[in-house]
């Protein structure tokens, strides 16, 4: 109880919050670019589970942070991956495909989850900076977090039915995170720090462009060959 009286845990536990609302921007576009296509009760499912088996990797992920940050190659790792799950969010799905609905459902909630845990390896440290070692504080500011990620994902779910384009920001978000993520690992981090910082500025934008890119081309590669299939 003396902890719920003192100034530094209240003052403590409002910066992991704002911390987790800043940070939360991309995963809640993730979400929502990969729940986009499922029925309305689907979509609101992957939300929901997508959302807390995210947090629940990011509570343990931040338990570890600081030593699995120091590990070369992991970011590098990471960004690919996360460059492979952008474009794959950005090319329709074909609808030919014969998959069951529960299939597509779990399909989401594992991007949802796997990409939530790769952009996480970059910003948990903050969080866990912040609590200071304090288990209950970090568990709670995550804790709280939900909803705002719920919440947020929600509504730019609703923003992507109407304004198609946002898909393509998301996706050159994505991105931007993953070109960001790259040039931070352990192994080329002091070389771009000491003699290429301009790859501060350039391999985030970089990173957007191939995504937004790479997603438009492998769109129109499909359309003529489903347009040929259909009339052969």
């Amino acid at each position: 109880m003396e902890m719920l009286t003192s100034s530094f845990f209240w003052v403590t536990l409002a910066q992991i919050i704002m911390i987790n609302i800043v940070l939360s921007g991309d995963n809640a576009v993730v979400i929502a670019l990969a729940s986009r296509s499922l029925p309305a009760k689907q979509q609101k499912q992957a939300i929901l589970f997508g959302s807390f088996g995210a947090i629940i990797l990011r509570i343990i992920l931040t338990f570890f942070a600081v030593y699995l940050l120091g590990l070369p190659w992991l970011k590098i790792i990471g960004a690919l991956l996360l460059f492979w799950i952008a474009v794959k969010m950005l090319v329709p799905e074909d609808e030919e495909e014969d998959l069951e609905a529960h299939d597509h459902l779990w399909g989401a909630i594992k991007t949802i989850i796997v990409a939530d845990f790769v952009m996480s390896l970059d910003n948990v440290l903050g969080v866990a900076a912040a609590a200071k070692g304090n288990v209950v504080l970090l568990v709670l500011g995550l804790a709280i977090s939900i909803p705002l990620i719920i919440y947020g994902s929600t509504l730019i779910l609703k923003l992507m039915t109407r304004w198609p384009i946002i898909i393509t920001l998301g996706g050159a978000i994505l991105g931007w995170v993953a070109g960001e993520m790259m040039i931070t690992d352990p192994v080329i981090s002091g070389w771009v720090d000491g003699q290429a910082k301009w790859l501060h500025s350039v391999a985030p934008a970089f990173g957007a462009l191939l995504v937004v890119g790479l997603g438009k081309w492998i769109t129109t590669f499909r359309v003529p060959k489903e347009v040929a299939q259909q009339t052969a």
